[in-house]
């Protein structure tokens, strides 16, 4: 089935684009494209947590228009035929301690702006559940990248996915990209290209043990994070630090490092896939491989490395559509697992 995968990470770097003809056992990814938001979007998705509800609601549906008119112009640009559209949409409120989280960019626009089944909205049925509602990508590791005893992923947050008694778990492990990418604002980049920055810093011991004795770090999978919890929890600590934002990149840097090469090192992992935009940071993959010198850390080729959330997407829309299991409760603490995602849109014919 030739699914396409819509991924918008917490990091606003854009909107990824993979179309994928996939099952549970392969795939192959056709097409693939990022779409960078235009910085109107950018500064109304960074402080979206904060306006009414009714500005709320109106961004959701006008981000769904949004991602229809840029899954036209990817299909018609490449000449591509698409069965469904499987869309993450952008999360905004991330709290399933309080049974909610809300991921935007409504799929009945998506649908009416392509004219496409869409398949959004995957975490809530988690949440109701009693589960995490994340990570979700875990599920596609299992099935598609069963190979590798780990699969790391550095978007805006740092998750990871291995076995324990030959079952899946995940969790997220620390703040990545949504940090770095913060930094790196404030010097005037959309991001910390190949780490040059940070790998320029000082790194600052005290700043790096503030940030190591945050709470979450000590609390036991499963256990995930939301942007609510970094701009209150581990934004403030960086923020008050007097240094310089070249060695707040490296520090911060660092402690990214250190908490994921904890987690390898005592998991017993021995080769971890490493994909998501901070794969592409040399300076960071090379910290984690020398703080886990046991490991032997794979970045794929770049297609992989850009595209395998859209791709698990992908799958999880098909997995949907099947009537499939696409979320797991060893990864969420979910009481069972489940098949989660809103279908929107006309069925066609021969999905009937």
């Amino acid at each position: 089935m030739k699914i396409l995968g819509l991924m918008s990470g917490t990091s606003l770097d854009g909107v990824d684009l993979a179309l994928c003809d996939i099952d549970e056992k392969s795939y192959s990814i056709e097409a693939a494209q990022t779409v960078p938001y235009p910085p109107e979007w950018r500064q109304r998705l960074s402080t979206l947590e904060h306006v009414s509800a009714v500005d709320y609601v109106q961004a959701h549906v006008e981000l769904g228009h949004f991602f229809g008119r840029i899954i036209n112009d990817f299909v018609q640009s490449n000449n591509l035929h698409v069965d469904a559209v499987a869309s993450h949409g952008h999360t905004i409120f991330h709290q399933p301690e309080r049974s909610f989280t809300a991921q935007i960019g409504d799929g009945d626009a998506i649908a009416a702006e392509t004219g496409l089944l869409v398949v959004c909205n995957f975490r809530s049925l988690d949440v109701a559940l009693g589960g995490q509602g994340a990570p979700l990508v875990p599920i596609g590791d299992e099935l598609l990248f069963g190979d590798y005893d780990a699969c790391l992923n550095l978007g805006g947050i740092a998750n990871v996915s291995y076995r324990v008694d030959g079952k899946r778990i995940a969790y997220d492990i620390c703040p990545c990209n949504m940090a770095l990418n913060r930094l790196a604002s404030e010097l005037g980049f959309d991001y910390d290209r190949d780490g040059e920055n940070a790998r320029r810093g000082l790194l600052d011991y005290y700043l790096n043990e503030t940030l190591n004795c945050i709470e979450y770090y000590r609390v036991a999978p499963p256990k995930s994070l939301g942007k609510e919890w970094f701009v209150e929890t581990f934004w403030p600590v960086v923020e008050a630090s007097s240094l310089s934002v070249v060695d707040k990149l490296r520090t911060v840097t660092q402690h990214v490092a250190v908490q994921i090469a904890d987690v390898l090192t005592r998991n017993g992992v021995g080769r971890v896939l490493v994909t998501g935009g901070g794969a592409l940071n040399r300076f960071l993959v090379e910290r984690i491989a020398a703080e886990a010198p046991a490991v032997d850390v794979v970045v794929p080729d770049s297609l992989i490395v850009n595209y395998k959330e859209a791709l698990i997407f992908a799958l999880l829309g098909y997995l949907r559509l099947g009537g499939k299991v696409n979320t797991l409760s060893t990864v969420t603490g979910a009481r069972c697992d489940s098949v989660g995602g809103d279908v929107c849109g006309l069925v066609p014919r021969q999905q009937k």
